[in-house]
């Protein structure tokens, strides 16, 4: 006879798997991909070790699906910011904000999850979510130049840039060596007035026929 598992132990076992997850969020954001350790993780999920290795055969593949698992509710958060009724130019500075707010109030787990080195998996994983973000602004830009507020532009390729320069700008301050943001209002405005100057000014003779020849 084929054993199978009950909803009540597969309920079990998904609880247990996200237990595991949640808690390489927790480690990462107190000592980044570096620091943790898979009994650092198996303590704060409350499992043994070894249970951890059951679920997530290795310590990169556990990282990358915990840090897609954060950036999923990430990009739902600026999602929701960038959904909003109003013009383009607004809502893009809103996504951009909210997003840098979210990562300087959690300032290790956010240089961990933009740029820290780690496993191939965690690489493979920070570029699937920076593509997603970037659809993101895509789009908004994509409104703004059919609104009238943005110039004519490959959308794809400023989105993809102001995805860089947003992560650039912060990297920087984020990281565990740099000191303590006293102002980050002021670094905040100042990577969104760039971004939004970036998609906003008039494209000079030269972009514009580049331009022209590539749509």
């Amino acid at each position: 006879m084929v054993y199978r598992r009950t909803e009540r132990v597969e309920e079990q076992l998904q609880d247990k798997r996200n237990r595991i997850l949640e808690a390489v969020r927790q480690v990462v954001g107190e000592v980044g991909f570096r620091g943790a350790q898979i009994a650092m993780v198996a303590e704060a999920a409350g499992v043994a070790t070894g249970t951890v290795y059951r679920y997530f055969p290795s310590k990169g593949e556990l990282f990358a699906e915990a840090l897609a698992l954060n950036a999923q509710h990430e990009i739902h958060v600026v999602v929701s910011v960038a959904e909003v009724d109003g013009q383009a130019p607004s809502r893009l500075a809103d996504a951009l904000r909210v997003f840098a707010e979210r990562a300087v109030r959690a300032r290790r787990l956010a240089w961990a999850m933009l740029a820290e080195p780690a496993e191939p998996e965690v690489d493979a994983a920070r570029l699937v979510y920076r593509r997603a973000f970037a659809e993101v602004f895509e789009k908004l830009i994509r409104d703004g130049m059919v609104q009238g507020d943005f110039p004519a532009q490959d959308a794809a390729a400023s989105a993809a840039c102001v995805m860089g320069a947003l992560a650039e700008g912060l990297v920087g301050p984020l990281a565990p060596e740099a000191p303590d943001l006293a102002d980050t209002r002021t670094l905040i405005d100042a990577i969104i007035v760039f971004c939004l100057q970036a998609v906003s000014a008039a494209p000079s003779a030269h972009s514009s026929r580049a331009l022209e020849n590539k749509l």
